[in-house]
């Protein structure tokens, strides 16, 4: 019997109807097709009254958890919206107070949303490199949506369905290898 992978799902925006949200629990429902997962979801909600430079220790417990979901899982799945052509500064100062070390090696599948197509290369040169700081393994199909490709609370558009099925099929192909131990 192949073990349960633990999940977490991070989302950078505070809305639990956010198309981020949104385009994140649609990726780990197909993540989840693929793989045996226990997935967690989170967002970015209680860092939002955190005084940005806080540091760890002195963080509430809810945003605790979060870091320690981020460098405690197996897999991560990460979706970010789009602001003026990156993510915001709140996703960005999560990520200050991860431990660089906890996310070598760890496969992670990344995420985002904007307004429209034109924000859609966010995702190489905004997230992937970030993620490339921490040494994390990032899915080699990264997942964008724009506005258009949602309706009625839900991932419309097939092309984007179909960006979805293939960024979760590479993304468990990668979670089915053991970390490369160095």
């Amino acid at each position: 019997m192949t073990p349960t992978l633990k999940l977490f799902a991070f989302c950078g925006s505070d809305g639990a109807q956010s198309k981020t949200a949104i385009l994140v629990k649609t990726a780990v429902a197909e993540v989840a097709q693929r793989l045996p997962v226990d997935a967690t979801f989170a967002n970015i909600a209680p860092f939002m009254q955190v005084r940005l430079g806080q540091y760890r220790d002195t963080l509430p417990d809810d945003a605790r958890a979060i870091l320690e979901g981020i460098e405690t899982c197996d897999l991560l799945v990460v979706g970010s919206p789009v602001y003026k052509g990156s993510y915001s500064g709140a996703f960005k100062h999560v990520f200050d107070l991860v431990d660089p070390d906890k996310l070598l090696h760890k496969p992670v599948l990344i995420c985002a949303s904007g307004g429209g197509q034109r924000h859609a290369l966010m995702v190489e040169h905004q997230l992937r490199p970030l993620f490339g700081f921490f040494g994390a393994s990032s899915a080699p199909v990264a997942i964008y949506a724009g506005a258009a490709d949602f309706a009625d609370g839900a991932v419309a558009d097939p092309a984007l369905k179909d960006r979805i099925a293939l960024a979760a099929q590479g993304f468990a192909q990668m979670a089915g290898q053991p970390a490369a131990r160095g």
